[in-house]
């Protein structure tokens, strides 16, 4: 049963009760207007209480084992004694259910962990709907005291832009076989890498890794890189195990603390609220856009004009568009 005293939820989170933090997140996620104007009232109390946290977002080409470097990943920080939480974005589980559970269960070992706590991507909705609930979701857990965030995107392409927009520090990993693998991978995620790890850098596959290394570097060269004081480097490791993760690691930390001293990170941050506000706004606006009475009864037949070619699509479009201004 869901509370509608905002308190509840508040105490909760701050409290660390993990029964009450996933409540908050079912809140969250929910499409009801009551829940979402709830929501809101707890997220804006427990902003304050965010800003310390690493937030990481972690993508990979098909096959990478994604799943388990994150499961070891996440082992290894708890092991350095920090608190992990591990978000998904999942966009594909807006038509077919996603594959996020699967992966919950295949981390088995992190999700069960007293400082580790795993969440699914909400399934239902747009990206923009996904992205927003994470985002939220993210929130909620770092005043919930996990001062390791991490995101993984499940979707490809738009997913990964989406997600390093919310994180401090984005790493993509990579497979052996460069040659390949680069025709897999668009440029636009490459620009956004604040890293690159080639997983399964072990046994026979070790001078591969290193060949792959080269030509990663090479081309990571081509591109800006994110931003103006650090080169995203490319690093080897294998999750399996267990080589290489504790440079990763240390890497992300290095990148933390030149943002930190030049004040990058702040203004990313900063950056980061002002995109989120307008995503709500977009969000918000085409929300009211289908609510609208005026255009719920008119939208219909304009459709089936624009259809047959009755109407233009420009005319039709700004017929809907005053017929919102007069509502």
């Amino acid at each position: 049963m869901i509370s509608d005293d905002p308190q509840y939820y508040l105490k909760g989170v701050l409290e660390q009760n993990r029964r009450i933090l996933s409540k908050t997140i079912t809140l969250i996620e929910s499409s009801l207007p009551a829940h979402q104007k709830l929501a809101r009232v707890i997220i804006d109390h427990l902003l304050p209480h965010t800003g310390k946290a690493v937030r990481l977002g972690i993508t990979g080409v098909p096959g990478v084992g994604k799943s388990t470097f994150i499961e070891n990943f996440g082992i290894r920080l708890l092991q350095k004694g920090h608190r992990v939480a591990v978000l998904a974005v999942d966009p594909s589980s807006t038509l077919s259910g996603g594959s996020v559970l699967a992966d919950k269960t295949r981390m088995e070992k992190l999700s069960a962990r007293k400082r580790a706590f795993i969440r699914p991507s909400p399934s239902g909705g747009t990206l923009g709907g996904v992205t927003r609930k994470t985002r939220e979701t993210l929130f909620v857990c770092e005043a919930a005291g996990f001062d390791v965030l991490i995101i993984e995107t499940v979707g490809v392409g738009q997913s990964e832009i989406a997600v390093a927009s919310m994180v401090d520090f984005f790493l993509v990993l990579m497979l052996a076989g460069a040659g390949d693998e680069l025709q897999g991978i668009k440029k636009g995620i490459l620009e956004v890498a604040d890293a690159l790890a080639i997983n399964k850098a072990d046994g026979d596959n070790i001078e591969k890794a290193k060949k792959a290394k080269s030509d990663y570097e090479a081309a990571l060269n081509l591109l800006c890189p994110p931003s103006y004081v650090w080169k995203p480097p490319v690093l080897t490791c294998s999750a399996l195990e267990m080589t290489g993760i504790d440079d990763i690691w240390e890497t992300i930390l290095t990148h933390r603390k030149k943002l930190i001293t030049t004040g990058e990170l702040e203004i990313k941050r900063k950056k980061q609220a002002v995109d989120w506000m307008w995503s709500l706004l977009d969000e918000g606006l085409k929300e009211r856009f289908y609510r609208n009475n005026e255009i719920q009864k008119r939208l219909p037949k304009i459709t089936k004009d624009v259809g047959k070619g009755i109407t233009s699509p420009t005319i039709a479009a700004n017929e809907l568009l005053f017929l919102l201004d007069d509502g």
